[in-house]
């Protein structure tokens, strides 16, 4: 029987590594952008075609590369970073396996220019495949210039598994800012389909994030300081009514790296318990220092992941940082602590009377002496009568109550008109309560509004643009890269539901028109909140565009919680949801009715 065990040729070989180190065009961004850090490079374009699929391109201005490591940084394993294994523990650079351009350039077309300040010319190289096509002198400035075009081309398998353009954009987008967020002291620019989307210049971590973020980040942020032994902390938290429905600005860096840990997020989400709803996440940019030695990076393909040899005291030291901060803030939150604060005292004139503090009507006062209270006037203002009253109408009121039966003990609330016999009540303000032939029914009136409105958003979308109502001050708002690309993907649909939208570029709308339902509320927030619902439904639920606008939509413009109805308001409730879709579930499939029937009842006694 033959030998079946061989070796595999180092194409396939290499094309099995690109699988584990570039997922998708943003891979390798992330790994091209690493490497013009590690180049010393201060001066970073980035620019992309058709969200990386055609064209990725990351020019800079580092040390460059001379002609024999332009074509070994090709091969795999091909490192300048490390020597031996021990130098793993002691990685201060963003890049040292070796494996970014070998993976790059066994699945795409790669273009690479690169100089070094000495030489006088620099080295093209063209590589497809993993084979070398071209390697020639060349002029070109100081630093690499390096394009990756077709990315995929020949592994068509994993290029029709990419997301839709938008997607993968905003995949890139991230892998951009985790560079920009830390390397504040870089200028970087990112060019996406000839339109300009970030233009950096060097700055600190605050300007940085307002540049990105938006200028109403200045009052969202919080300064995170936190020097021990074990870890220096620093960065930017939000304020707990900036909180967010989904996990978006939530970024951890260790020694320049960006990293996902569950257990660190869990630290800072125990510290604004009790300040935030439950489904509500804080928005942090936290930096850790620490000794090389005491991580451990090289546990994931794409080094997102590291281990904590101190990882409990560091919980500790995290969770503590965070809720001083929070209670220094909470405490004195108009002091600017960039400013002295001093007592407001103005020195007595030279020729001002020296005043005898105590009184000298009488030289019989003793200002420690006890003093007895005053006498009490007999006689009452109209105020006071009026106040009497109301307290005394209160504790009749209490006392009727205890004497009266349940339904007028406050917990179920009769309504104006209700002695028509409509037989309908409020319980706490959330649920409706009404008789049937069968027992009684129990209607959450929350979620019925919920399921109302989305039938209507989702008609309307299918049968034409809603009445919208004009602003008299049109309101320009701006969004993150991220969330500005989503607005731009629901437009239309948005503009079907009565909102009426204008993009202005650089991620700024002008909003002209909204929907009558949205009358009296900030459109500002109220486009946050349905980005961050209409996010949250994507991860939770593989939801087709319009339905899951309309469900966020239908969220945020639902009643509140114990808001109270009149009857005529429940009646119109219970018949809207009645003639709706799907009376039984809200859009989040959560139950609206439940019966109590009349043999459950009999039961009880």
């Amino acid at each position: 029987m033959p030998d079946i065990i061989k070796l595999l040729p180092d194409s396939v070989a290499n094309q099995i590594a690109a699988g584990e180190v570039i997922q998708r065009p943003a891979s390798a961004v992330k790994e091209l952008l690493e490497n013009a850090i590690d180049a010393g490079a201060d001066n970073i374009q980035m620019i992309v075609k058709d969200a990386g699929r055609t064209l990725i391109q990351i020019i800079d201005n580092g040390c460059g590369m001379s002609v024999t490591d332009a074509r070994m940084c090709f091969e795999r394993h091909a490192t300048s970073k490390i020597s031996e294994a021990r130098d793993l523990f002691a990685i201060r650079t963003l890049g040292f396996r070796g494996e970014a351009l070998a993976s790059i350039a066994a699945i795409a077309q790669l273009e690479m220019k690169t100089k070094r300040v000495e030489d006088e010319l620099g080295t093209n190289i063209r590589v497809e495949g993993s084979k070398v096509i071209e390697q020639a002198p060349c002029t070109t400035s100081n630093g690499s210039n390096i394009s990756v075009k077709n990315l995929f081309f020949n592994v068509p398998a994993r290029r029709n598994f990419l997301k839709s353009n938008t997607a993968e954009l905003r995949h890139i987008n991230e892998e951009f800012l985790r560079i920009a967020l830390v390397y504040t002291r870089v200028n970087m620019s990112l060019q996406a389909n000839n339109k300009l989307i970030y233009q950096l210049k060097e700055s600190g971590l605050k300007e940085r994030l307002v540049a990105i973020y938006g200028k109403h980040y200045k009052e969202r942020l919080i300064p995170l300081d936190q020097q021990s032994s074990i870890a220096n902390i620093k960065g930017f938290i939000s304020k707990p009514e900036f909180a967010r429905k989904t996990r978006g600005e939530q970024y951890f860096f260790v020694n320049g790296r960006f990293i996902r840990h569950a257990y660190l997020n869990h630290s800072v989400e125990q510290a604004f318990h009790e300040l935030l709803p439950a489904d509500s996440h804080p928005s942090y940019f936290i930096y850790i220092e620490t000794d090389s030695d005491k991580i451990d990076i090289n546990i994931h393909p794409t080094k997102t992941e590291v281990n904590f040899q101190d990882q409990q005291h560091i919980y500790a030291i995290l969770k503590s940082a965070v809720r001083q901060t929070l209670g220094r803030f909470n405490i004195t939150p108009a002091i600017d602590f960039d400013v002295e604060q001093s007592i407001s005292f103005r020195p007595p004139q030279k020729d001002a009377p020296v005043r005898n503090p105590f009184d000298t009507t009488t030289s019989e006062y003793n200002p420690f002496a006890p003093v007895s209270p005053p006498s009490i006037k007999k006689t009452e203002s109209g105020r006071e009568k009026s106040n009497r009253a109301h307290w005394e109408k209160l504790f009749d009121e209490s006392n009727s109550h205890r004497e009266g039966d349940a339904i007028q003990s406050g917990m179920f609330s009769p309504q104006d008109g209700d002695s028509t016999g409509s037989g309908l009540f409020q319980f706490q303000g959330k649920y409706i309560v009404t008789s049937t032939s069968s027992g009684i029914m129990l209607i959450h009136q929350k979620r019925a509004h919920e399921r109302i409105l989305y039938d209507r958003f989702m008609q309307q979308m299918e049968s034409g643009p809603a009445a919208s109502q004009q602003e008299l001050f049109p309101q320009q708002i701006s969004f993150p890269l991220s969330d500005a690309e989503i607005i731009r993907e629901l437009k239309p649909n948005l503009e079907m539901l009565g909102f009426s939208i204008n993009d202005l570029g650089k991620n700024t709308f002008v909003i002209t028109g909204v929907p009558t339902d949205t009358l009296n509320k900030s459109i500002k927030e109220l486009l946050e909140k349905i980005l961050d619902n209409y996010k949250k439904n994507l991860l939770d639920l593989n939801q087709d565009l319009r339905a899951n606008l309309a469900r966020a939509m239908a969220v945020n413009l639902a009643m509140k919680p114990e808001k109270v109805l009149g009857t005529e308001e429940m009646e119109s409730l219970i018949s809207r949801l009645f003639s709706s879709s799907m009376p039984e579930t809200s859009p989040a499939g959560k139950k609206i009715i439940s019966m109590l029937r009349t043999e459950d009842i009999e039961k009880l006694f």
